[in-house]
């Protein structure tokens, strides 16, 4: 299995080779870090956990959990086969999918607030026709008054969107490593710089490369006041 963090930027369209117009939605995909491997002895499962996206703050824990990482705005983390083998500060690139690939792409939907019942379900409404007044966009009755109560799931007006959202079997239709840019074909949930989480079928170890900056120049001034105030405590004992 293979997988990547992204961030959707726009739709546009390619044309192929007949002349059909096909319609994508252009994704960033990575670079993404591996931060954490988790394996069975210490955690009871396999698993490897992403970073993506750049944070000028983060909280004490989160700095902590990172360590000699860069700010990571997101972090997410995958299951692992049994013969998959990564290491920890690997990096993963839109390179690790190729053209025509079919892959599962999630995401956090557009929140559309309080709608109602012609929006959120597609209800029709009542007729535009004498003593329809004030009501053309009314849900109509909803039941029997016998129970005294409405049943749990009944569809009426609420809350719309912001809902995680899965696509499975969307085809990339064209790969760009250099940009690191994936264009996945029709539309993908989630509005423009949101959150896109993308995986499929394939090796993972043919397409991970060794992270060139692994390291942040204060973790290691963090690291070595630290020794350096370790050192002068022993030599005053």
């Amino acid at each position: 299995m293979k997988f990547i963090l992204g961030r959707k930027i726009k739709m546009s369209q390619l044309f192929a080779a007949d002349g059909r117009v096909i319609p994508v939605t252009v994704v960033e995909a990575g670079p993404c870090q591996i931060t954490q491997v988790k394996d069975i002895a210490s955690d009871g499962y396999r698993a490897v956990q992403l970073g993506f996206g750049k944070k000028r703050k983060l909280t004490k824990a989160l700095f902590g959990h990172l360590k000699i990482f860069s700010r990571f705005r997101h972090l997410k983390e995958f299951r692992l086969d049994e013969k998959q083998e990564v290491k920890l500060g690997q990096t993963i690139t839109a390179e690790a999918f190729n053209l025509g690939d079919r892959v599962k792409v999630m995401g956090v939907s557009k929140g559309k607030g309080f709608q109602g019942v012609v929006k959120r379900y597609g209800f029709h409404g009542s007729p535009k026709t004498h003593g329809h007044k004030d009501q053309l966009r009314m849900p109509g009755s909803i039941g029997s008054t016998d129970p005294a109560h409405v049943f749990k799931g009944k569809r009426m007006g609420g809350r719309m969107g912001n809902d995680q959202v899965s696509l499975p079997n969307v085809e990339v239709a064209q790969v760009d490593a250099e940009k690191n840019l994936l264009y996945l074909k029709g539309a993908v949930p989630g509005a423009t710089n949101g959150l896109i989480i993308i995986s499929g079928a394939g090796e993972l170890k043919e397409i991970i490369k060794e992270a060139k900056h692994e390291v942040i120049p204060e973790v290691n001034k963090i690291e070595q006041s630290a020794v350096a105030s370790e050192a002068i405590s022993e030599e005053t004992k």
